[in-house]
């Protein structure tokens, strides 16, 4: 009975969508007003998630025979999938709605989604944790081919299925030799196993059996330690393994893209430090060259490549590639204060690609279509003259941008600084270099932005935008607050996510 009220939250969002499944279904021919109150009940039910999530009976222990875990890093990790998830919805409302976007399925999808990554967080044993990938996995396969009359969505869909499914391939290979060589799927176990491991076999241990051929023993784990992270890597779009990042960027509808690049990652990173950090922590020194090597590719391709983007979508996948270098940096760093950096990294990311995407899907124009055919924000050079024609939204927009670029003293130069002081305590000099060197770079494509809505006066290419949304407005706005406040008083992030680092280590 303990387990089933542990796993109420997700319980619940999964019986929400399926009501919205059958309430969809009923109610089809009524499509705009169903779709509206499906958005609607869609953010109540992520809300009352949000409630349950921080009324849960037990705040820490391990349940169904040690398969699924609830501590504060995992409540810390849900609390920012709901969070973004809400953010994204709230901000597609005029998207779907001026777009006639009528197929209500990619709400509830979504939630899926959402219920599946909490599902992940917690999952405490390789057999959940696939699952929940390959369940993940299969919503947003579905989800990049939504806008069914485009052939770029459906390009994006297939292009991510067939990519996906190989890495679910290499992902589960991974798995496979890890319970080969181990016999262990449960990770507190492996985390035993790979402590041990570092102890002469001559001493005595609990798995001593497994230490005769010592010699091999480290060679196997490593094998099936990078299969894992291959697999991993793929899902984050961190190099080598970024090509389908942007093609699906780009093919799938604004809103999905938005979803993609802000919560699935929260979602696999949370995984990652789990397994790696506290599983195979043992082998560290194997694991972490793999890593190292992502992570200085991720820096560089993300700022050289987006340098030549004119797509609006394309140059953020390109982006989000580097964000997620930077991101590998705090895993590289097998400290506590690495992990600390990270998550803070993760927090401050995403609140500025919400900000970001909650730009891109106000700017909506009739001027070059009829008023059933609204266009969006497709290029960059779409924001010309948006610093005369809307110099407040122009203003909050410069500010997200000089965030993510990490010019001081706004939050994202905060979260760098931080995550290459922990690199540097390290002596990671090499990635801390590479990471001041692509920032600088990264520059470049971020002040083309400014410069296109500021000073490029050619009004012949000019779109007259039409009003923004409550919605959306409120979030540049409390987004553009955070960015430039944040120096001041940055220690409630900093203790709550140093206290998580350290229940995560211990």
């Amino acid at each position: 009975m303990i387990d089933l009220l542990i796993i109420f939250p997700e319980l619940f969002l999964f019986n929400a969508a399926i009501f919205l499944l059958v309430y969809g279904v009923i109610y089809q021919s009524e499509r705009q007003s169903t779709l509206i109150s499906i958005c609607t009940l869609s953010l109540c039910s992520l809300f009352l998630t949000f409630l349950l999530l921080f009324n849960q009976p037990i705040s820490l222990g391990t349940f169904f025979y040690h398969s699924w875990i609830t501590d504060s890093f995992t409540s810390f990790l849900k609390v920012i999938v709901l969070s973004s998830s809400f953010l994204v919805i709230t901000m597609s409302l005029t998207y779907v709605k001026e777009i006639q976007i009528y197929t209500f399925e990619t709400l509830i999808l979504i939630l899926l989604c959402v219920a599946t990554m909490m599902f992940l967080i917690s999952s405490y044993d390789l057999l959940p944790l696939y699952l929940a990938i390959e369940l993940q996995s299969l919503c947003f396969y579905v989800l990049a081919a939504s806008k069914r009359n485009s052939e770029f969505s459906t390009e994006a869909g297939l292009k991510y299925f067939l990519l996906g499914a190989f890495s679910s391939g290499i992902l589960l290979f991974g798995f496979s030799l890890i319970y080969g060589f181990t016999g262990m799927t449960n990770f507190e176990d492996l985390s035993k196993f790979c402590f041990e491991s570092q102890i002469p076999s001559s001493s005595y241990t609990s798995y001593s059996f497994f230490f005769e051929e010592s010699f091999y023993m480290p060679i196997s784990m490593t094998i099936g330690m990078i299969f894992i992270a291959v697999g991993f890597l793929f899902k984050m779009t961190a190099v080598p393994f970024h090509m389908w990042a942007p093609d699906v960027y780009e093919g799938s509808p604004t809103y999905i893209t938005a979803f993609f690049a802000i919560v699935p990652k929260i979602a696999i990173l949370g995984v990652f430090l789990r397994m790696f950090q506290w599983s195979f922590h043992g082998f560290f020194q194997q694991w972490d060259t793999v890593f190292i090597l992502s992570c200085l590719g991720s820096m560089i391709l993300g700022a050289i490549a987006a340098m030549s983007q004119q797509k609006f979508k394309r140059l953020l996948a390109y982006s989000s590639i580097g964000h997620v270098g930077f991101m590998l940096v705090g895993l590289c760093c097998g400290t506590i204060e690495g992990i600390q950096a990270l998550l803070i990294y993760i927090v401050i990311y995403m609140i500025m690609s919400c900000g970001l995407f909650a730009t891109a899907l106000s700017l909506y124009s009739s001027h070059k279509f009829p008023k059933k055919n609204i266009s969006f924000i497709e290029s960059i050079t779409d924001f010309n003259l948006l610093g005369k024609t809307n110099p407040i939204l122009a203003l909050t927009l410069t500010v997200i941008l000089f965030s993510m670029a990490g010019i001081p003293p706004l939050a994202g130069f905060c979260s760098k600084f931080y995550l290459f002081f922990a690199a540097l305590s390290s002596s990671l000099y090499l990635v801390s270099f590479v990471g001041v060197i692509t920032s600088v770079i990264s520059c470049f494509y971020y002040i083309r932005f400014i410069k296109i809505m500021y000073f490029e006066n050619k009004l012949e290419a000019a779109v007259r935008y039409l009003p923004i949304s409550f919605n959306n407005s409120l979030i540049i706005a409390l987004v553009g607050i955070f960015l430039v406040f944040f120096f001041i008083y940055p220690s409630p992030l900093f203790l709550w996510t140093h206290k998580i680092a350290i229940a995560l280590c211990f």
